[in-house]
């Protein structure tokens, strides 16, 4: 990583992440395997910050730490980058237990349980695919038929702004949000605890 960190992927430990590598890299997986519209891709930085928004707008009142798992539902590709469902499905469960134990990783790594409550992660499965939609119909050349068949509709009342911004920005923003998520959630000292300096 370029932190100077070594995350052994068989075997990751939280004291090896950080924020920083999370957010370059995600900033630079492109959603949708760069198939957009655009000069830049929409990265899967952009796609987290929305599905956090999205997450906050349909549960108005859940808990900061919940909104900062929406923001981390995807970290695991900072590594391992963006697959569709279907692939991932065909490579099995090997490939759910290695990405399950880099997402427990992650959240050790900044003071979330190894694992959200069901009713955290539906809802984030949910803001997911509605997410999905805004990119399909806006970027990726879906029909809204098409998407509204493939991923349901989308929350009402809610408009994403799904325009690709440069990899900088989207992983400044990406940081940004964490930074607050923390602090809200009174993370801050959780997050700075595998630090050595």
């Amino acid at each position: 990583m370029l932190s100077g960190r070594r995350l052994d992927l068989l075997d990751p430990s939280p004291m090896d992440i950080e924020i920083e590598d999370i957010a370059h890299g995600l900033a630079r997986v492109a959603r949708w395997n760069g198939q957009t519209v655009g000069e830049h891709p929409f990265s899967v930085a952009q796609h987290s910050l929305v599905v956090e928004e999205i997450v906050a707008h349909v549960q108005p009142d859940i808990e900061p730490r919940w909104r900062l798992a929406a923001l981390l539902h995807d970290a695991p590709e900072y590594v391992v980058g963006d697959m569709i469902s279907p692939f991932k499905a065909a490579l099995g469960l090997d490939y759910r237990t290695f990405e399950g134990r880099l997402e427990t990783a992650i959240h050790v790594r900044f003071g979330l349980p190894a694992r959200s409550p069901h009713s955290v992660e539906r809802a984030i499965k949910v803001a997911d695919r509605a997410c999905a939609y805004f990119e399909a119909v806006a970027l990726a050349g879906f029909s809204e038929a098409e998407a509204l068949e493939l991923f349901g509709a989308p929350p009402a009342g809610f408009h994403a702004n799904v325009e690709p911004v440069t990899p900088a920005i989207a992983q400044a923003r990406y940081v940004h949000r964490f930074e607050l998520l923390s602090e809200a959630a009174g993370f801050t000292s959780a997050a700075q605890a595998f630090d050595t300096e």
